[in-house]
C-alpha cells in the first residue's frame, strides 16, 4: 500500500468524523451562544446554566440524528471493508 492510499483513507475518515460530529456541534454552538447573550443580558453568571441546556439539546440532537450519523460510519466502514484486498498488495 502506497502513501497515496493511505492518504486517501485517512482524507475520507476525517472528511466522514467532521460530516457525522458537525450537526451536534453546531448545535451546542447555537445553544451556547444564545445563552451566553441571555446570561449577558440578564448579568447572571451561573456555570450550570449553560451547561444544562447544552447537555440536553446534544442528547436530543443524538437522538433525532443517531440514525442517520450511525449509517454514515456503517458506510465508510463498508466502503473500507469492501476494497480491503486492494489494500493488502
Amino acid at each position: 500500500m502506497g502513501v497515496e492510499e493511505v492518504t486517501s483513507i485517512v482524507s475520507d475518515a476525517l472528511f466522514t468524523v467532521i460530516k457525522t460530529v458537525a450537526p451536534v456541534l453546531l448545535v451546542s454552538l447555537i445553544i451556547g451562544l444564545i445563552i451566553s447573550i441571555f446570561q449577558t443580558v440578564t448579568s447572571i453568571q451561573e456555570q450550570t446554566l449553560t451547561f444544562v441546556p447544552k447537555v440536553i439539546c446534544v442528547f436530543l440532537t443524538i437522538i433525532i440524528l443517531g440514525h442517520w450519523m450511525l449509517n454514515n460510519m456503517v458506510s465508510y466502514m463498508t466502503n473500507l471493508w469492501s476494497d480491503f484486498t486492494i489494500y493488502i498488495r
